[in-house]
């Protein structure tokens, strides 16, 4: 029969209860030991006595579906499990660091460490999204960090998983969340967006640099609907010196239409870790609330009232990825780059919400001091910026699905795969050059990173030319 567990010193399967570390209003938490097993730990147990909420049980039930299935830096680790035959329960291991809550008080903060602690929680959706998991509840008490600041996300009562069945869209009718950090989506009784992920940390961008919460603090469900339609206050408006890169990325998560925001997490965190590549529009300069032509629009367009089905977790990964393209800007290279060039425009004329990045590694010598200027007199870092822009001009893609960077380094593949790494890249292009007595003794830049990289890499050759013809 269930019971609660309420004591010091209980023991369930083996797992002791030392301490008691939050009393909620759902579940408890408790510090626990067991025989054996290494490592802080925390033992999750729901209140199922009298009056207990519903959704309450409901949630525990999906937490206890979804996080066995997840693994890696940013979920606690799970360690065991106790279902409602018995003695419900989850087991996981402790983050022993306070959550973002705990910064409150500090509000607003720096900008660049807003930035900083934006992209954290980004890759972090990122990596859940790709486990095919939407969290529907990001807020700050429910984002830690490791030592390391990789950030870890807790509290999978309100998920959903693409591969499991969804019990809070099956019993209740009622959105769930937290009333300022609820996409206009979740709203409508969408819960398989993965870019209502996105809305909830713009709330949270904005909050931490400015102070203030964009759509108050409205508990009420009428309340909340009316970010269905209206715009919050730009955060320039609050203050004067706002970043304008900051402000378009906040603004674009925070747009009424999913679609409008950025396609992936990965792609959002791209922008905050590269803010002078952030292709400003209108939204970076705005100082007031859209007008009343606008709110109207939106208040009687019936595609943003009635409920729908958004695209599956996995299908708006797919067709969102983050492609690096490597480019030789040197003349010799033009029939490696016109090949890539083709196959460029071939993979992204499939995949409409790419991003591409065109990448370029500036050698530099371990031994001696380089100089900034090439023998005519020209900045290098500029003239390679622009030479890969003029190999990018054919594709005719818009401008914020295209950055170019010039990288600099002793190994250009160390190079390239620091980059690929960093920024979370899904497939990379490079080319290779035809066989020579130098690259079979040193080995190539394209091989190594073919080798190393984690993700997807073409390596394409220019045509043979025929020896009738050379």
């Amino acid at each position: 029969m269930v019971k609660p567990l309420h004591e010091p010193g209980v023991e369930i399967d083996g797992f002791r209860l030392d301490a008691m570390v939050h009393r909620g209003g759902m579940a408890l938490l408790w510090r626990v030991s067991k025989p054996g097993l290494e490592g802080p730990m925390l033992m999750k147990v729901p209140r199922i006595g009298e009056g207990a909420d519903p959704a309450a049980i409901v949630g525990f039930e999906m937490e206890l579906m979804i996080l066995p299935k997840l693994n890696g830096p940013h979920v606690p680790k799970f360690v065991a499990a106790g279902d409602f035959s018995r003695q419900p329960y989850l087991v996981m291991e402790a983050i022993d660091s306070p959550s973002l809550l705990k910064r409150l008080p500090q509000l607003p903060l720096p900008y660049d460490e807003v930035a900083r602690l934006g992209v954290r929680i980004a890759e972090a959706l990122d990596d859940l999204h790709r486990q095919h998991v939407v969290h529907l509840d990001i807020k700050p008490s429910n984002i830690l960090f490791r030592p390391d600041g990789e950030a870890v996300l807790i509290d999978f009562g309100l998920s959903h998983h693409d591969r499991l069945p969804d019990l809070m869209q099956e019993e209740f009718r009622l959105p769930f969340g937290t009333a300022p950090y609820m996409s206009p989506e979740q709203l409508r009784g969408i819960r398989n967006e993965p870019r209502s992920d996105l809305f909830a940390l713009g709330v949270l961008l904005y909050f931490f640099s400015t102070g203030v919460r964009p759509f108050g603090e409205a508990e009420t469900l009428r309340g909340m609907r009316r970010r269905l339609w209206r715009d919050p206050v730009p955060p320039r408006a609050l203050r004067p010196d706002y970043p304008l890169w900051l402000q378009e990325i906040v603004l674009r998560c925070l747009e009424v239409e999913a679609g409008r925001r950025h396609p992936t997490a990965a792609q959002l965190a791209f922008d905050l870790s590269h803010p002078s590549e952030v292709k400003l529009t209108a939204r970076s300069e705005k100082l007031a609330r859209d007008g009343f032509t606008t709110v109207m629009r939106r208040r009687f367009n019936t595609d943003l009232t009635a409920p729908r089905r958004a695209p599956v977790v996995a299908e708006q990964l797919t067709s969102a990825p983050i492609v690096a393209v490597a480019v030789d800007v040197g003349a010799e290279a033009a029939p490696i780059n016109a090949a890539l060039l083709d196959v460029t425009a071939r993979m992204l004329a499939t995949l409409p919400e790419a991003r591409l990045a065109c990448l370029n590694v500036l050698k530099s010598s371990a031994m001696a001091i380089d100089t900034t200027l090439d023998k005519e007199g020209h900045n290098k870092q500029i003239d390679r910026l622009v030479r890969l822009k003029a190999w990018a001009a054919p594709l005719k893609l818009d401008e914020r699905r295209l950055t170019a960077h010039v990288l600099e380094g002793t190994d250009p593949a160390g190079s390239i795969l620091e980059f690929v790494s960093a920024n979370r890249v899904d497939h990379v292009l490079i080319g290779a050059r035809q066989d020579s007595f130098r690259r079979r003794v040193l080995g190539s830049v394209s091989a190594k990173v073919a080798t190393e990289a984690m993700c997807s890499v073409t390596v394409v050759r220019a045509p043979r030319v025929p020896d009738d013809e050379a």
